[in-house]
């Protein structure tokens, strides 16, 4: 078993990425199944094999403990934690090779809570991945990017867990958008370069400096763009998540 947490700022794309490569790994023959972990969500664009709004339930927290929605969230995340132990004894029950697992939207609750790193370590035991999702709008701007990667670091100090990086929403950039948001994860200096073209605004410098101290650790953030709509980057999604979990096997037992 291998188990993929998909993570990512509200609306990045997390649950549409979980649905859409989920069900592409099922028709290239590779037995997935999915895990919604966000007690508070309405609708999901797929049904969850495990869902840990069966267990918990946001509104009767709410109710049971007069809280606002903020609030129960948060008592809702510890909650997931306490109920562990049957997510494993589902997953254990179903024995698949993949798991992707479709985090709350909102990131604080799972990565910067006790709750999310002990999920991650308890949910079972097998290899591990992160998908950190870099929603593409977003991040096209130097700014909004170096705000990202700074979330996207902060998430791996906490889970410490080998983390892929996804350009998620990639079919709305137009091509030279596109280009130059992969050339910045790819080449720092470029990422300077577009900092250093901003005017008027003390933002560009603290920028500046932030992404060179990035740049002189070990973490890497190399996008891999991905279109969960029109299934874009699947491919090279697959093979990223093959060689951190496997080394270059196919994604099974």
């Amino acid at each position: 078993m291998n188990v993929i947490f998909v993570v990512g700022l509200a609306g990045s794309g997390k649950s549409s990425l979980v649905g859409h490569f989920c069900e592409w790994l099922r028709l290239n023959e590779q037995n997935a199944v999915t895990v919604n972990l966000d007690p508070g969500v309405s609708n999901l664009p797929y049904d969850p094999d495990i869902d840990v709004r069966a267990s918990v339930d946001l509104d009767e927290i709410m109710e049971r403990y007069q809280l606002g929605p903020n609030g129960g969230l948060i008592v809702a995340a510890d909650l997931i934690g306490d109920n562990i132990e049957e997510i494993r004894d589902g997953l254990e029950e179903v024995a698949p090779d993949i798991v992707l697992v479709d985090t709350p939207g909102q990131i604080e609750l799972f990565a910067f809570r006790e709750s999310g790193p002990f999920i991650v370590d308890g949910i079972a035991d097998c290899q591990k991945a992160v998908v950190y999702l870099f929603d593409g709008p977003f991040s096209s701007t130097p700014m909004n990017y170096v705000s990202n990667t700074y979330l996207a670091a902060a998430v791996y100090t906490r889970l410490l867990k080998p983390q892929v990086y996804v350009l998620s929403k990639a079919d709305l950039l137009d091509e030279g958008k596109l280009h130059e948001t992969v050339s910045w994860s790819e080449d720092p200096n470029r990422l300077i370069e577009a900092l250093e073209k901003m005017r008027h605004s003390i933002a560009p410098l603290v920028g500046r400096d932030l992404s060179k101290a990035l740049s002189r650790t070990s973490l890497t953030f190399n996008l891999t763009p991905v279109s969960a709509k029109e299934g874009m980057g699947f491919v090279d999604l697959n093979a990223e998540l093959t060689r951190i979990l496997t080394g270059g096997e196919e994604l099974r037992p």
